[in-house]
């Protein structure tokens, strides 16, 4: 029976949009115990996940009766159809593609609601939750195991058809399903996306350190750390850098019906984001997963990408937000892109603010400014 009813199900799920399924116990995943430890030790954590170990491991934490856990996998597209381009005087930024269309916590709710009700129409018992990304377990942990592919070296989960770019989930339940066999590792001896990525946030073995990539890094709410200003480029949300450069990627571009793209909106126009009312900002991206984090970063992300392209037509805009914005991250790192673009045209306005400012950490940035004007010139 429980062979059968896994048929059904895999069967069912082909019609609501999972583009790939697999089963695996509900058994703790204690192998992951040592490498959460390491990476709550070595403080490459983010903040945003689960930080109870126990949880994360073992899924009868989360529902006493689990007997199995359904793995979903969901995938998205890389290209952009109609995408504008960047230039001189409309300089644009870019969402990461798991962005692109609606929410994937919604979308993939969504197929898992379905995909409960299903399972309950033929046992009505049946125990289950679900769990997408913010979700106690791991869901790369709990894909890998249930056979949807395998841990890549840039610790996406790397599935033969979809390749990384997929959407995870899973749902637990008390139902006892055969499991499937993990995939074999088959990145050998590549380390291409080790190699590329921009701030060396990948370390090894799959792992991450979240402190320094840039995915992370574009969703903090404070000052962007120095080092980094000019590693993020034009990037509003999420970076793609180490999917972008796997080979095993090459010539995969999943589609959904439900995934829309709005080109205009996905690599919108900068300068018009810095005075964005917050009801605007909710009405024209409120859809989009990297708009979780509210407009503060997408914004100081814009100041920066603009600092990234030098681009002089924004200046005014700049200076207006310098004076006018009363949020120091903003007001901060608006000073200091007028001094990275303008170079020594803005050596009087930024003296003359320092002079005014009151705020220690604003203050700071405008020194910065400065300091820009000197590697400029």
């Amino acid at each position: 029976m429980s062979q059968t009813l896994k048929e059904e199900i895999i069967a069912y799920s082909k019609t609501i949009g999972i583009d790939a399924i697999g089963f695996t116990t509900a058994e703790p995943f204690e192998e992951l115990r040592p490498k959460l430890e390491a990476y709550y030790a070595k403080g490459y954590a983010s903040g945003f996940e689960e930080s109870d170990i126990e949880l994360r491991i073992n899924p009868r934490k989360s529902v006493a009766s689990a007997e199995s856990i359904i793995a979903i996998a969901v995938g998205y597209p890389n290209r952009l159809p109609g995408a504008p381009k960047s230039v001189r005087g409309e300089r644009r930024g870019m969402f990461a593609r798991s962005s692109w269309g609606m929410d994937y916590h919604s979308l993939l709710r969504k197929r898992l609601q379905l995909l409960e009700a299903f399972i309950k129409s033929r046992v009505p018992e049946a125990e289950c939750l679900s769990m997408v990304d913010t979700g106690v377990l791991s869901d790369r942990a709990v894909a890998e195991r249930a056979g949807l592919g395998y841990a890549a070296k840039n610790g996406f989960i790397l599935n033969k058809e979809l390749g990384t770019w997929t959407y995870l989930g899973e749902l637990l339940t008390s139902i006892k399903l055969p499991p499937d066999a993990p995939v074999l590792d088959s990145c050998l001896d590549c380390t291409i996306c080790i190699d590329r990525c921009p701030t060396g946030a990948l370390v090894g073995n799959g792992q991450l350190n979240s402190q320094k990539c840039i995915s992370f890094l574009t969703q903090t709410k404070g000052f962007l750390p120095d080092e980094y200003r000019s590693k993020i480029g034009n990037r509003l949300y999420g970076c793609d850098t180490c999917q972008q450069v796997c080979p095993k990627n090459r010539g995969i571009n999943t589609t959904q019906d439900d995934i829309i793209l709005e080109p205009l909106k996905l690599k919108p126009l900068l300068e018009p984001l810095l005075t964005m009312s917050n009801k605007m900002f909710k009405n024209e991206y409120g859809y989009l997963a990297g708009s979780w984090r509210g407009k503060k970063p997408i914004q100081r992300n814009a100041i920066i990408a603009l600092a990234h392209f030098k681009e002089e037509s924004a200046v005014p805009t700049l200076k207006e937000v310098a004076v006018k914005d009363e949020r120091p991250v903003i007001k901060g790192t608006a000073y200091w892109a007028l001094g990275r673009i303008a170079g020594e045209a803005a050596r009087p306005f930024l003296e003359e603010r320092y002079r005014m400012e009151e705020d220690r950490e604003v203050k700071n940035e405008i020194l910065k400014g400065l300091e820009e004007i000197i590697h400029v010139n």
